[in-house]
């Protein structure tokens, strides 16, 4: 069966390179499929899961957004950050997602709302894909 090249990349290096026969991206405006011989694209992506397909299996990674560039059977992920499940420190993330939501309840006038928002997707994200929901 065909396949694509994924790359994901982070500021700080390589998070995967491997081939696989499908890749689901949530992007700004919607869930995206690529298979190959996909049209050229470039989507900004939002804090999801990237799901990839191959043999019957499906793995995930965790992006907190950046952008999704595929052209002649490559798909390039370049992301602000990302981790594979076994990389993800789930008590650090529940630890963020509990810090998220007691900001987000507080009252306070100095609470940056917008950030914390983002803080708890990423958070519950993380916590998602590792699969300590």
């Amino acid at each position: 069966m065909k396949t694509l090249t994924v790359s994901v990349v982070t500021p700080s290096g390589p998070v995967l390179e491997d081939d696989f026969e499908m890749v689901v991206c949530k992007a700004e405006n919607g869930e995206i499929g690529i298979l190959p011989d996909h049209i050229p694209l470039v989507a900004p992506l939002s804090i999801s899961a990237v799901r990839l397909k191959r043999n019957g299996e499906e793995r995930h990674i965790a992006v907190s957004g950046g952008i999704m560039e595929v052209s002649a059977n490559k798909v390039t992920i370049l992301a602000q950050s990302a981790e594979k499940p076994a990389s993800i420190d789930v008590a650090r993330a529940q630890e963020a997602k509990a810090r998220a939501e007691r900001r987000l309840q507080s009252k306070q006038d100095n609470v940056d709302y917008v950030r914390a928002e983002l803080a708890l997707k990423r958070a519950i994200n993380r916590l998602e894909v590792s699969g300590d929901k």
